[in-house]
């Protein structure tokens, strides 16, 4: 089996790089072609045209910024897609989610989406949770691949609902990291020691694997980027568009997705846990 990638960002080279370490060939594509550097020199087969990466795999994934993006893609390769598989690794609205599948389906190629749950530490040990939409049969023939990428995959049902799954996880993701950061703040502006509020939050029960990753950030102050905070700015748009359509009252989304919109424009490219820097300034 040929297995294509498209979408080499700071999720989608650890992810590539899964693939190859599990022995599979993999050709890949990259609006920059630089990018596909680090996974030539693993054995990947680059391209400078998405249309040859479909040509090239049964089964290609897709892991790209947004709807718009993945959008752009399959409609431009639209008339390749009889007889591929296209794994949408990609997080987008459930609306989006339906109109992929429908245009991959309408082209006689198959759609699984499977958004992602973690970072890029999270991707490089292959330990992401897999949010699968879409057909059983597709999901056990793409199983082995997933498997590389992450330690478990939830099918949640069919088209859209791997996507609302994951719009639900990243708004406790984004919340989490909002409260890490007024904790924080609240504390030092009280004159308590900034070691010593995340000794206590170590040692509590509100410790998470989340925060035991983002702890030396800030103790540092300096936030590289796992997980972008102009991504989860997106992330919380589309959240807030879901409960919008659902007619949902969400308070804390609310809250949270006006804060991460306000910070990006200066901390769009360092890590969402940087929304404590944000807060700081104010």
């Amino acid at each position: 089996m040929q297995l294509g990638w498209i979408g080499l960002g700071h999720m989608g080279v650890p992810m590539a790089k899964r693939l190859l370490d599990g022995g599979h060939d993999l050709v890949v594509y990259n609006r920059t072609y630089e990018k596909t550097a680090p996974l030539v020199e693993k054995g990947a087969t680059a391209v400078k045209e998405a249309r040859d990466a479909v040509r090239q795999s049964d089964i290609l994934f897709i892991m790209l910024a947004d709807g718009p993006a993945v959008a752009s893609v399959l409609e431009n390769v639209q008339e390749d897609l009889d007889g591929k598989t296209i794994v949408n690794l990609s997080t987008i609205s459930p609306e989006e989610t339906k109109e992929m599948a429908r245009l991959v389906e309408e082209h006689n190629g198959t759609y699984l989406e499977s958004p992602v749950s973690g970072s890029v530490p999270v991707a490089e040990n292959g330990q992401l949770v897999l949010l699968a939409g879409g057909d059983v049969k597709v999901i056990a023939t793409c199983q082995p691949y997933l498997d590389l990428l992450g330690k478990e995959t939830i099918h949640f049902g069919a088209h859209g609902t791997g996507s609302a799954a994951k719009l639900a996880i990243n708004l406790l993701l984004a919340v989490v990291g909002q409260g890490v950061a007024e904790t924080l703040l609240l504390g030092e502006g009280a004159g308590l020691e900034k070691e010593k509020l995340i000794k206590m939050i170590s040692a509590s029960g509100m410790n998470t694997p989340l925060f035991t990753g983002k702890r030396d950030m800030y103790r540092k102050n300096d936030f590289p980027s796992a997980f972008p905070l102009r991504l989860m700015a997106k992330d919380l748009g589309l959240i807030t568009a879901e409960a919008t359509r659902q007619r949902l009252e969400l308070p804390l989304a609310q809250a949270t997705n006006a804060s991460y919109t306000e910070a990006k424009p200066d901390y769009g490219d360092a890590d969402m846990a940087a929304i404590y820097l944000a807060l700081q300034e104010k």
